[in-house]
């Protein structure tokens, strides 16, 4: 079969061909039918991921069709459309992940392949109004997104949220989540063409981050304060999140591409605000995360479709950071 392998760190990866699983007992045999990047992925080429292991096939995302199944695992499940949950070994959404947590795609072999063997206890059927690869964009970043918003900032739709760095996957389904819930949703991003965009899908509006003082420009047209603030980047503008913070605020991030900060004790113990961390989610989160998107019809962004053998200039793609939703993959 067909796979994107990474033979070492610091190289590009490669479509190679490469022997088809089979599932042991419990586990499933799954046909791909697309497959999605995350950021993850790209770290881990670059070798700013713990832990690499390889050679490995990446890819945390995937959508497809069950066709064989391991020992025990019922019947039911032959021939049924499905996407995967790319967390393995926690079921319930309990405070913190447990010390044998690991995610799909490294070191287990991952979605950037024709065909991959998981756990049955990783399979949800596939929401129907979903194409394979908008289905294939929601798994990790809408996990990453669903817990933070919902598990750690307990958001609701009566609280006003801002949501940082729109464009990319988990912020856009942080964005996205909010606003089904019917929340007052704004954003902030480099790029213009990506607050417009936000707000086409319903955000009541957005800032450059770029620009001077951009945070009091933003409690201008928000007219007032964010109960929650969600946040991927860290770095020196964290600090304006606590002035950007109602009375009582929760800001919840579960990432530092922009590095390490420093935050004023005064103004977080003055307007008793939370800063709360998160990382992925839960079997448990994850099925809640697609009801969600069910009940909601919510449509994953889909930024662009390559094929397996476009993989380096896909993983280039998303390393510029010009995308606005998910680069999928497209599998045949």
């Amino acid at each position: 079969m067909k796979a994107l392998v990474l033979q070492e760190v610091k190289q590009a990866i490669t479509c190679q061909d490469i022997s088809k699983p089979s599932p042991q007992a419990g586990q499933v045999l799954i046909q791909l039918k697309a497959a999605a990047i995350n950021h993850r992925d790209v770290y881990i080429t670059q070798g700013l991921y713990p832990g690499v292991v390889a050679p490995v096939t990446l890819g945390s995302d995937g959508a497809g069709q069950v066709v064989e199944l391991g020992a025990g695992v019922d019947a039911s499940w032959l021939n049924q459309m499905v996407i995967l949950n790319p967390s393995i070994g926690w079921e319930k959404a309990l405070e913190v992940q447990p010390k044998d947590y690991r995610i799909l795609g490294m070191p287990d072999n991952g979605c950037f392949a024709e065909y991959v063997v998981v756990d049955a206890s990783q399979l949800s059927l596939k929401p129907a109004h979903l194409s394979f690869e908008q289905a294939a964009a929601l798994p990790l970043a809408g996990l990453t997104a669903y817990r933070a918003l919902f598990s750690r900032a307990k958001a609701t739709s009566k609280d006003r949220i801002l949501i940082s760095g729109v464009g990319g996957g988990v912020a856009l389904f942080a964005c996205q989540f909010a606003i089904a819930l019917g929340a007052e949703v704004y954003v902030t991003s480099g790029s213009e063409e990506k607050i417009q965009a936000a707000i086409a899908l319903g955000a009541k509006g957005g800032v450059n981050y770029k620009e001077e003082n951009w945070h009091k420009t933003l409690l201008k047209k928000a007219n007032g304060g964010f109960d929650v603030v969600v946040d991927s980047a860290g770095g020196e503008g964290f600090k304006y999140f606590l002035d950007l913070a109602n009375m009582g605020g929760r800001i919840v991030f579960y990432g530092g591409t922009r590095g390490s900060f420093k935050v004023n004790p005064q103004k977080v113990f003055w307007k008793q605000l939370s800063l709360l961390g998160s990382t992925m989610g839960s079997t448990e989160e994850f099925e809640q995360m697609v009801s969600f998107v069910q009940e909601t019809k919510l449509m994953p962004v889909v930024d662009s479709k390559w094929e397996l053998s476009q993989g380096a200039e896909a993983f280039d793609y998303m390393d510029a950071g010009k995308q606005f939703g998910k680069i999928v993959f497209t599998i045949s």
